[in-house]
């Protein structure tokens, strides 16, 4: 599970910097506040990255996936984008499962194969 989240949350945070360049050309937000927003986004998409296989690390993830869905107040396109990476976190926590639980009986079964050897 940890590759595959790990490998969306990368793909958010490049997202998420270009979302910022684009923001940045709104004349109602000040440059402090879009790259304050999205360096605290793109920070959080790292540190995921490394905490996602703790129990509320998913959970946390789905917060992120809900605020760059928000972000389409902001850059309309992130509307899309949002969602977009939305089903992308959601197949990764799915599928990611799935593979660690197939991992986990393969070696189980290995095991007992080769202590019955």
């Amino acid at each position: 599970m940890r590759t595959l989240c790990a490998s969306t949350l990368i793909g958010e945070f490049f997202v998420i910097g270009f979302a910022g360049l684009v923001a940045m050309k709104d004349p109602d937000l000040s440059m402090t506040t879009v790259w304050t927003v999205s360096g605290v986004a793109m920070l959080l998409c790292l540190l995921l990255c490394g905490v996602v296989t703790r129990p509320w690390g998913v959970q946390l993830g789905w917060a992120l996936q809900i605020a760059l869905i928000a972000s389409g107040f902001v850059v309309p396109t992130m509307f899309f984008m949002g969602a977009i990476f939305a089903a992308l976190w959601w197949a990764s926590v799915h599928y990611g499962r799935k593979v660690d639980e197939a991992k986990a009986r393969f070696a189980a079964q290995a095991e007992t194969e080769h202590k019955a050897a």
